[in-house]
């Protein structure tokens, strides 16, 4: 019998050759794994011996906070893999060894703008942070795990002579946050697999030659992800309400701005904005000035400069605006469970409009879905941002 978990085109029956059916373990799904079987009747047959698997899985996957009081269905599943490496060759940020940044965030009137040659470093990495973006968005399946994702992601960077900038940052674990469902953001990769009717986002940073470029995307998990109302909603949301910050980004912008739009945006979706987090100043550094709050009747300071270069990346929410944070220290997720979505992109001020750095190529995986022909969740089920 194949081992348990495994990601396999053939059947996990024993000694059965057949390749796999839709017909998948229930209590592999639990523990976060999946086995696929040709028939009932091999699945039957092989019970003993595959039961016996679970009994081995079982006790190396393990859910780290048994204690805690989660928002949502979701759980996650350790052990985390070993820390992943980059070469000493490839240039590395000032925290890849102690997890501390090393710089004081800089004071938020203090906004860098770049020169000609910085302004192409920022071209340069964040053309390869949405390679990187796409090769992992094309692992996005069912019966994948997100650490899976993040060795893809770590690898990608390293073919581009690149260090992951969350890799250790502050401590992050991982090369990638994969958030899934109703995790706003900095899910940490580890066992959990995808599983048919999930959203995830996957949020990329590549620190290239002294600069860092950071893009995000949220993504459908199956068909039935896209068929799901709700799903789209909050995806297609999200997507929209960064499509409409970008439009009014010229110099003179007002950095309290994309807040007022985004919400008003997001509240003709029935959905909510997440007010913790907000967009940030990239360019040799990870985060800067400016701040770019997502909500409205913010408290932002500054104007749009050319040559400022900085994200705008609404977090939208079904259900509540309020969040909680997991006991990792980062697993960000609604108080009420409800599902999230965020899209993300590094711009760079131009004279007269901006240049979105991380856009989307021809052939870029995901894209908008249209709502499918059901009826929606009931309104009055939702909470919204209170103002």
């Amino acid at each position: 019998m194949r081992e348990i978990g495994a990601i396999d085109s053939k059947c996990a029956g024993v000694d059965c050759q057949n390749d796999a059916g839709s017909l998948k373990c229930p209590t592999c799904l639990k523990l976060g794994k999946e086995t696929s079987f040709c028939s009932q009747d091999c699945f039957k047959s092989s019970w003993t011996e595959h039961k016996a698997a679970h009994k081995s899985s079982s006790s190396v996957l393990y859910n780290p906070f048994p204690n805690f009081s989660f928002t949502g269905p979701l759980r996650p599943i350790y052990p985390l893999s070993p820390k992943r490496t980059v070469p000493d060759s490839i240039p590395h940020p000032p925290w890849s060894k102690d997890g501390d940044p090393k710089y004081m965030f800089a004071g938020r009137n203090a906004i860098t703008i770049l020169d000609e040659r910085q302004q192409d470093g920022m071209r340069k990495v964040c053309k390869l942070a949405r390679e990187v973006l796409d090769i992992a968005a094309r692992e996005v399946k069912p019966g994948v795990t997100t650490d899976h994702i993040d060795e893809v992601v770590h690898k990608a960077c390293i073919e581009r002579n690149s260090y992951p900038s969350p890799l250790n940052y502050v401590h992050f674990p991982k090369s990638v946050c994969t958030s899934l469902n109703e995790v706003i953001c900095h899910g940490i990769p580890d066992q959990r697999m995808l599983l048919e009717g999930d959203i995830i986002n996957l949020d990329i940073t590549l620190y290239h030659e002294g600069f860092h470029g950071d893009l995000n995307e949220t993504y459908y998990v199956g068909s039935k992800a896209a068929a799901n109302p709700d799903n789209v909603r909050v995806v297609e949301a999200a997507r929209e309400c960064l499509d409409e910050a970008i439009k009014i980004v010229k110099p003179g912008m007002a950095f309290k701005d994309p807040g007022t739009v985004i919400e008003k945006h997001a509240k003709t979706k029935n959905c909510s904005v997440i007010k913790t987090y907000c967009g940030h100043g990239i360019n040799m550094l990870f985060h800067c000035a400016p701040n770019v709050p997502h909500y409205a009747k913010n408290k932002a300071v500054g104007v749009a400069k050319p040559g400022m270069t900085f994200t705008i990346e609404p977090m939208i929410s079904l259900g509540t605006y309020k969040d909680k944070t997991w006991p990792d220290d980062w697993t960000s997720v609604t108080q009420d469970g409800s599902r999230t979505a965020q899209f993300e992109h590094t711009l760079l001020v131009t004279e007269d409009g901006c240049e979105v750095l991380t856009a989307r190529n021809a052939d870029s995986p995901g894209g908008p879905v249209e709502m499918p022909g059901v009826k929606e969740a009931d309104d009055d089920s939702l909470t919204k941002a209170t103002i």
